[in-house]
């Protein structure tokens, strides 16, 4: 087990970093940039994903951490949203949606997953260290466990 020590070390914030650069990618795409409250709008909803993550852990409360991961979990559902309207505009193949789609639901999983146990009664909220451990269904470092 090791003790995380800073947001960067949290698995749903590097996931939700490369989910970030996969999708500025495709809004630096001629035919997308043009579409400027689209790129705009999924922008925003992406980089939240992330940025949430990383304001919750600065939270000096685990109840305020978990309120922020839950803004980071529904900032992902408005990006795999998105998505949809990004594949009906023929801005991204099959493929890539549903790449990006997976993408968010593991996210989706790693931020439940994170929250449910923060939640739970094992949980000493005056502790602001936390450690993680390997979730044995995914073999992903997602739970957190304290010291």
């Amino acid at each position: 087990m090791a003790t995380i020590r800073s947001f960067e070390e949290i698995d749903a914030w590097k996931s939700a970093r490369v989910l970030t650069r996969k999708i500025r990618a495709i809004c630096k795409r001629e035919h997308v940039k043009k579409d400027y409250p689209f790129v705009d709008q999924v922008t925003r909803s992406v980089r939240s994903i992330g940025a949430n993550i990383a304001e919750g852990f600065e939270a000096s409360s685990v109840a305020e951490f978990v309120a922020f991961l839950g803004i980071s979990k529904r900032s992902n559902g408005e990006t795999r949203a998105h998505m949809y309207d990004a594949l009906d505009e023929g801005y991204v193949s099959q493929q890539e949606f549903d790449d990006i789609a997976a993408d968010t639901v593991r996210i989706s999983k790693m931020l439940a997953s994170f929250m449910a146990y923060l939640r739970s009664s094992d949980v000493d909220a005056s502790k602001k260290r936390i450690k993680q451990q390997k979730d044995s269904t995914t073999d992903q470092t997602t739970k957190p466990v304290n010291q």
